[in-house]
C-alpha cells in the first residue's frame, strides 16, 4: 500500500471518528456545554496524526475547560470582557495531545472557576446530563457533562474547592483530582493560586489514571518523594464519617450502602471525627482565604465595573470583590488554622490506621431553580465533602456509586470520594476502581491491578524481581503489597541461573548464578525506593537482593540467597522453571 494511499485511510478513519463525535454533539442538543467547538477539518488532521502515530492516547477526544489555554482558542473563564487568546497550549493540554488526545473544544465553566453549582455562567447553565432541570455541578460543569453524554472520551477540569469532584459525581462519571502540584497549573487562569489543581473527567477509572498520568509527566512543581506508594494493600482500612451532615433524604443511606460495598469488597472500615475537616472546608470561602481569588482576577473585575458587556456573574463578583478588603493578619490567621486543623485530621487518620477517607462526594442534586434561588447557600452546602481536600493538601478520586430514588424528583446519581494523604495518588486510585467495579457488578474485572498513573508522572520507583513466596498469591506477597507494590507481570530469567527448595519456613527457592542453568519464571513488581530499602532492611538471611539478568538482557533488581545455603540435600527446582505456588 502505498503512502498516499495509507495516509487517504488514516484520513477517512478519522472522518469517520470526528462525524461521530459531532453527530453526538449535535444530537444531545446542549448549546450550553461547549463555548468553542474547533473546526471539523482541524480536528480531523489532529486525529488522522493521532492515529497515525499510534500514540497513548492514540484516538481519544478530549474536552478543555475554558479557564485552561488551547492554543489560538479564547480563554474567557466563562467571562466574555475576560478573553484572550493563547498563542500555546497550557502545559496539561500540550502533554496530553502529545499522547495523541485530539481537542474538540473547550467548555463552560462557573466564571473564574468560583462555584460548585455549574449555573455562575453568562453563556447560560449547565444542565445535568441526565437530569436537565438540575444542574451539573461545578465549576468544570461543561467538561463532566461533554464526558457523562459521551461526546469525548476525555474532559481536562480544575478542581479548588471540589470543581474535579462535584460535577463527577452529579453526572455519573469519575473525576481524578491528583496531589497539589504534581500537574503543572501554567496556562490556567487561578482561582486560589495555592489551591489550584488540573483534573481529568473519563467514564472509568483507567481510563482516567492513565490520562492522568499522561497529563502529569514529572512537569509539576512538586517532586515525588521516595516513599510515595503506588497501590493499596488488600484490605486495606478505609475510615469513614462517624456522623454525616447536609446529606438529602435517602443521600446517607446510599453513602451507607457505599460503605457495605467496601467492607464487601474486603477493605476494613473504621470510623472517623470529621468535625477538623468540615471546619476546615467552611474556612475556603467563610473567611480570609478567598483573598487569593481577589488577587487572581480582582483587578480585571474593579476595572469592569462599569463595561456592561464584561459579562460578569453578579454571584462570582459578590464573592470574589469584597475580599480585596481582606487584612493580611486575618489571612496569616486562616492558614494557621487550617494548618491546625490538619494536622489533628492526619493525625487522627495515622491512629486508625486508615490507607485512605471515604465519603459522600455531593450531599445533594439540587434543581437549578432552586440553585438560582438562593445561590450562595446551596454551593456552600455542595461542598461540605468537598472543600477541605485542597487545604489539607490531600488527593482524592471521585467515582460513582449508585443512585437515589428521590421520589417525586426521579432517580439522582450518587457519588463518592476516595481521598488520601499527599502522594498517594496511587492508593486512591487503587482503591477507587475497586470500588466502581463492585457497584458496577464488575468483580472479576478489578482483580487486575490499576496500572499506577504516579509511574507516568515522574514518581521514583524500582522494580523487583521475585521467584519464589512472594509471586502473587504466594504466602509472602502480603511482604510487598503491604508496602504500596504494584504487581507488574511475568518475566523469566536469563537461561543462567539454578532453583533450589531451601529448608526455611516458609519454604524459599534459592536462586544463584550457575554457567549450567535455565530460564527461571519469575514476576516483577515495582515499589518506591523507600519501601524496597524498608524490605531489604528485613529480609532474613540466606536470603539477598541483587542484580538478576533478564530473557531478554536488561538487569532488575531479584532475589539471590548465600551459596552456602544450598546443600547437598537441597532438591534442585531447575529442570521445572519454576517455584510451585498454592
Amino acid at each position: 500500500m502505498s503512502a498516499a494511499t495509507t495516509a487517504a485511510t488514516l484520513r477517512d478513519r478519522a472522518a469517520s471518528l470526528v462525524d461521530a463525535v459531532l453527530t453526538r454533539l449535535a444530537e444531545a442538543d446542549r448549546p450550553e456545554v461547549f463555548l468553542q467547538v474547533r473546526d471539523r477539518e482541524a480536528i480531523i488532521a489532529d486525529m488522522a496524526a493521532s492515529l497515525a502515530a499510534g500514540a497513548p492516547l492514540a484516538g481519544m477526544t478530549l474536552a478543555v475547560k475554558n479557564n485552561v489555554d488551547v492554543a489560538g482558542i479564547p480563554t474567557t473563564a466563562a467571562c466574555p470582557g475576560f478573553a484572550s487568546v493563547p498563542e500555546q497550549d497550557a502545559v496539561a493540554v500540550a502533554r496530553l495531545r502529545a499522547a495523541g488526545a485530539v481537542v474538540v473544544g473547550v467548555t463552560n465553566l462557573d466564571q473564574f472557576a468560583t462555584g460548585l453549582v455549574g449555573t455562575r455562567s453568562p453563556y447560560g447553565a449547565v444542565r445535568a446530563a441526565h437530569r436537565p432541570d438540575h444542574v451539573s455541578g461545578g465549576s468544570s460543569s461543561g467538561s463532566a457533562v461533554a464526558v457523562a453524554l459521551g461526546i469525548c472520551d476525555l474532559a481536562i477540569g480544575t478542581d479548588t474547592a471540589g470543581s474535579g469532584r462535584i460535577p463527577a459525581a452529579l453526572n455519573g462519571i469519575v473525576g481524578i483530582k491528583p496531589s497539589l502540584g504534581v500537574v503543572s497549573t501554567d496556562g490556567v487562569v487561578p482561582a486560589c493560586a495555592s489551591y489550584d489543581c488540573v483534573t481529568i473527567f473519563a467514564r472509568d477509572v483507567r481510563t482516567a489514571s492513565r490520562a492522568t498520568g499522561v497529563m502529569a509527566g514529572g512537569d509539576g512543581t512538586r517532586s515525588w518523594p521516595a516513599d510515595a506508594p503506588l497501590a493499596a494493600a488488600p484490605g486495606a482500612t478505609i475510615a469513614v464519617p462517624r456522623e454525616l451532615t447536609a446529606m438529602a433524604p435517602g443521600w446517607a443511606e446510599a453513602f451507607a450502602a457505599a460503605v457495605d460495598a467496601a467492607r464487601d469488597r474486603g477493605f476494613r472500615v473504621v470510623e472517623i471525627d470529621l468535625a477538623p475537616f468540615l471546619a476546615a472546608a467552611r474556612l475556603l470561602y467563610d473567611g480570609a482565604l478567598v483573598a487569593e481569588r481577589y488577587e487572581a482576577v480582582g483587578a480585571f473585575l474593579d476595572g469592569a465595573d462599569g463595561a456592561a458587556d464584561a459579562g460578569i456573574d453578579p454571584t462570582v463578583r459578590g464573592i470574589i470583590a469584597p475580599a480585596r478588603d481582606v487584612r493580611a493578619v486575618d489571612l496569616l490567621r486562616d492558614r494557621r488554622t487550617v494548618e491546625a486543623l490538619r494536622r489533628r485530621a492526619l493525625a487522627e487518620l495515622d491512629r486508625l490506621g486508615a490507607a485512605a477517607l471515604l465519603v459522600p462526594t455531593a450531599p445533594f442534586h439540587p434543581t437549578i431553580a432552586q440553585v438560582q434561588a438562593d445561590p450562595v447557600a446551596l454551593n456552600s452546602r455542595m461542598g461540605t465533602y468537598t472543600n477541605f481536600c485542597n487545604l489539607f493538601d490531600l488527593c482524592a478520586v471521585a467515582v460513582p456509586a449508585g443512585e437515589v430514588d428521590e421520589a417525586d424528583r426521579g432517580t439522582a446519581t450518587f457519588g463518592v470520594t476516595v481521598v488520601g494523604r499527599p502522594f498517594h495518588d496511587g492508593v486512591v486510585a487503587d482503591i477507587a476502581a475497586a470500588l466502581a467495579a463492585e457497584f458496577a457488578g464488575e468483580r472479576e474485572a478489578a482483580t487486575e491491578p490499576l496500572e499506577p498513573w504516579p509511574l507516568g508522572a515522574g514518581a521514583p520507583t524500582v522494580d523487583l524481581v521475585v521467584f519464589g513466596a512472594h509471586r502473587r498469591g504466594g504466602p509472602l506477597d502480603h511482604q510487598l503489597t503491604g508496602r504500596g507494590a504494584v504487581w507488574r507481570g511475568v518475566v523469566r530469567s536469563s537461561a543462567d541461573y539454578r532453583m533450589y527448595r531451601l529448608d526455611t519456613d516458609p519454604p524459599k527457592p534459592g536462586v544463584l548464578r550457575h554457567a549450567e542453568g535455565a530460564e527461571l519464571l519469575g514476576e516483577r513488581w515495582t515499589m518506591s525506593p523507600a519501601a524496597l530499602g524498608a524490605f531489604l532492611d528485613e529480609l532474613p538471611r540466606p536470603m539477598q537482593l541483587g542484580r538478576v539478568t533478564l530473557a531478554d538482557g536488561s538487569e532488575a533488581v531479584g532475589f539471590a540467597c548465600e551459596p552456602t545455603a544450598v546443600t547437598a540435600a537441597a532438591e534442585d527446582l531447575t529442570a521445572i522453571g519454576e517455584w510451585p505456588i498454592g
